[in-house]
């Protein structure tokens, strides 16, 4: 886990991020070439800037390949399955009122 003062950082080097997970920055480099949506901002000079966001993405794909033992392209299918679900909560409630709706015009045009 990262200390406070990592948590106060914006950006994080691949060196950091691969001590987090204790895995080498390879790993985190193919990673990145695997999952299309681990894109890491690279300053002027190429160095690759890790954000707290991305931090997560790597959390989450370890978890999958090196705790779960998903295959590479397993995990790529998990991740790409959450994407398309519901970001929120607030998604879920403002998509089931849009049913209610619906169901509520359907039911007075019977009428």
């Amino acid at each position: 886990m990262p200390s406070d003062a990592q948590d106060i950082k914006k950006y994080h080097t691949i060196g950091e991020v691969a001590q987090l997970f204790s895995v080498s920055t390879s790993l985190i480099r193919f990673w990145e070439k695997r999952f299309p949506s681990l894109q890491p901002h690279k300053n002027k000079q190429g160095v690759r800037q890790y954000t707290q966001a991305n931090i997560k993405q790597i959390r989450r794909i370890y978890q999958l390949v090196k705790e779960q033992g998903y295959t590479l392209q397993g995990a790529q299918s998990v991740l790409k399955h959450q994407r398309n679900e519901p970001k929120n909560n607030l998604e879920i409630i403002r998509a089931l009122r849009n049913v209610r709706s619906f169901l509520v015009l359907l039911k007075e045009n019977e009428q």
